[in-house]
């Protein structure tokens, strides 16, 4: 009995130091902004409209619905950019917390990633309205669909932020790296085409890309109101194997963070 009162009092001490530290990373990100949240929405919509006039007006790629098709990979996508991107930094911008408070680091990772889930899914009306314009209706499906590829890109994009904050202590040119490689990873991801349209040779990319089988899901969820079983799987073992990666590269760096700091 004392040994698990001992664990959910750890449980609780971590939960609300999670969520007091995601209330901090969303005021930070807000400071001094004027549009605040509109800027989650405003962002991917305005990219959205540039690609849909590029490869819908210029190029006319088939795809129907293009503005919705795009959204439904746009919106996921810039939750896992934003905290990748952003994770490079946490610990540096952190660095006097780290120094003077004793506390588990990696919950400085999982906050930041976790608003920015808050505002992927504080964005979902957004698409479920352009949707209904379209005449595509929410489903079913939704109602645990979209929690199980929360569960499933909450993990994988903080096992990949875990890694990148941690390496990036000692190794300063990370974010440059990470900058570059996220963008290439991006058009390697069918989010402004669909998988379909993947020359059958070169259909194994999609096997080997983690995101490639999770935005696929988001979409056909989205859109089609089912997930895709297969890609559900390759997805959720992508998402535990860099989860464990990320932890163990941390766990390995963690007690020399303050005296690289």
């Amino acid at each position: 009995m004392n040994q698990l009162a001992g664990m959910m009092n750890r449980l609780s001490y971590y939960w609300d130091l999670t969520v007091v530290l995601t209330k901090k990373e969303i005021k930070i990100r807000y400071k001094s902004s004027v549009l605040g949240y509109l800027w989650s929405v405003v962002n991917p919509l305005s990219f959205a409209l540039v690609c849909y006039l590029a490869f819908q007006i210029v190029f006319r790629i088939g795809i129907a619905n293009y503005p919705l098709f795009l959204i439904c990979g746009l919106f996921p996508w810039q939750w896992f950019s934003n905290s990748v991107n952003t994770s490079t930094e946490i610990f540096l911008r952190n660095s006097s917390l780290i120094k003077k408070t004793i506390f588990p680091k990696s919950v400085i990772v999982l906050a930041l990633v976790l608003q920015d889930m808050i505002h992927y899914v504080l964005s979902l009306p957004v698409i479920a309205v352009v949707a209904l314009h379209y005449q595509v209706f929410p489903t079913l499906t939704w109602l645990y669909g979209i929690p199980l590829l929360l569960l499933i890109q909450l993990a994988m994009t903080y096992g990949a932020a875990l890694f990148l904050a941690s390496i990036n202590l000692f190794f300063r040119d990370m974010a440059r790296l990470v900058s570059t490689l996220t963008i290439l990873v991006f058009y390697c991801t069918p989010i402004l085409y669909s998988e379909s349209m993947i020359p059958p040779q070169y259909q194994w990319l999609l096997y080997v890309n983690p995101l490639a089988p999770l935005m696929a899901n988001w979409r056909s969820v989205l859109l089609d109101g089912c997930l895709l079983p297969d890609y559900l799987l390759l997805s959720a073992v992508y998402a535990l194997l860099i989860l464990y990666t990320g932890h163990q590269v941390y766990e390995r760096f963690r007690w020399r963070f303050a005296e690289v700091l």
